[in-house]
């Protein structure tokens, strides 16, 4: 009821700011470039989750807490994006504060998500130094060539997401005839104690690289990253519009000596090692109605197959059964520790579809866009299905309502989730 009654507050607060007048002026000194730039925005986001306490995961994250049907949680997020340039130089951060206030109480964290420098002497060549998000990749909901960022969450591609340590630089060089730009963007990565060392084995500097080319009107990347403290890999991806509003895109990642752990119904634990090779191809259509589709399916060779999942659930729901009878919870200990690794994954499986539709202001209500987002399990069967409003006719505040229904049979990826259906309201502030 408390979750209720602050949405209600706040769309009626917000309804009432958007009846107001406001008065526009225009001043030629607020677009000049300022040395200084600083931005942001605040946001509130209560959430609402209807859990579903038969679940494997559920046992296993929940199993000596409280029963209840539905979990409330609040959070607040500031995050702080600034910009200092001069002459040739530029200082860029962005800085992310996380209150969230849920069952275990309340938790803060504060993050860089990026702090860099970079240097630009020529309009052909910039050198970057401190911490920073690449995205590479041209995949909207997964990047398997991404091989130095972070992994998006498919269900909210656009969140901010904190970058690594490197050294960078960028040469780019402009042609006339079917190859018009070439770059090259090579990368330094040290992974040591307390620097980037929650990429991979520590006490290594890698070296990647990008190789960027518009050729034909098609953007083409090849990508590598070597150095050990992840296993060599390799890729390409591509973008291309066909016609105006219809365009194609993909990526292929090949990686050497893929090492999987995973764990049998029994709880034996394994070590399997093999050369992977994923891919994403996608489109992104829209129409005349501003209505956009985007799909892609994806295959990812490090994810798990279906037997292999049943076994973890299996798994998880003996040890279950084992602490009501006896509470001990020994068994499921081991499920959650080898859940820290490979089965801590948004998406953990091997194939996957993604589309969402969105329609620009229907039945013409200015500044509204409803959407729908689906993410589909093929190798199980299971689905998540997300209907989504946003509102934005107020000057530097987003509204956006939106419901997240799970559903699977049992052992399946989305039918074992810890809660079957999520709602929640995101008021956003930008300044």
């Amino acid at each position: 009821m408390r979750l209720w009654a602050a949405i209600g507050i706040l769309l009626t607060f917000s309804y009432g700011m958007a009846l107001g007048k406001e008065e526009y002026s225009f001043d030629l000194s607020e677009i000049e470039e300022k040395p200084l730039h600083i931005g942001g925005y605040l946001e509130f986001r209560p959430v609402l989750l209807g859990l579903d306490k038969n679940s494997a995961l559920h046992k296993l994250k929940s199993y000596n807490r409280g029963k209840e049907n539905v979990r409330e949680e609040y959070n607040f997020t500031a995050l702080l994006d600034g910009t200092y340039r001069k002459g040739t130089t530029e200082f860029h951060a962005i800085v992310n504060t996380d209150f969230k206030k849920s069952y275990l109480g309340w938790s803060e964290e504060t993050t860089l998500y990026e702090g860099y420098m970079s240097l630009k002497p020529s309009s052909t060549f910039n050198f970057n130094i401190g911490k920073k998000t690449l995205k590479w990749g041209k995949g909207y909901a997964w990047n398997p060539v991404a091989f130095l960022d972070r992994a998006k969450d498919p269900e909210d591609t656009e969140l901010a997401r904190e970058g690594y340590v490197v050294v960078s630089a960028d040469y780019i060089k402009s042609f006339d005839g079917p190859l018009k730009t070439f770059s090259f963007t090579p990368v330094l990565m040290p992974v040591y104690d307390h620097i980037n060392d929650d990429f991979g084995n520590i006490n290594r500097l890698n070296f990647a690289g990008k190789m960027y080319f518009l050729l034909y009107d098609t953007d083409i990347d090849l990508i590598f990253l070597t150095g050990g403290s992840k296993t060599n890999r390799y890729g390409m991806d591509f973008s291309r519009n066909i016609t105006s509003n219809f365009e194609i895109h993909g990526e292929l990642a090949f990686i050497d000596d893929h090492k999987k752990r995973f764990i049998d119904s029994d709880g034996a634990v394994f070590d399997k090692e093999y050369d992977a090779t994923s891919y994403l191809l996608g489109l992104r259509y829209l129409t005349k109605s501003d209505t956009t589709y985007i799909f892609e399916y994806f295959h990812d060779a490090t994810g798990f197959a279906e037997s292999e999942m049943e076994d973890y659930f299996s798994f998880i729901d003996k040890g279950y059964d084992t602490y009501l009878a006896s509470g001990n919870d020994s068994l499921l200990k081991k499920a959650s520790n080898v859940a820290g690794g490979n089965y801590n994954r948004k998406n953990l499986m091997r194939d996957y579809l993604y589309l969402r539709v969105s329609q620009k202001e229907p039945f013409d209500i200015l500044y509204f866009t409803p959407s729908l987002t689906g993410i589909f399990n093929i190798n199980d069967k299971s689905f998540s299905i997300g209907p989504e409003l946003l509102y934005t006719g107020i000057k530097n505040l987003e509204l956006r309502l939106k419901t997240t229904f799970l559903v699977g049979d049992s052992y399946t990826e989305f039918g074992e989730k810890q809660n079957d259906c999520r709602i929640e309201l995101r008021v956003r502030y930008y300044f």
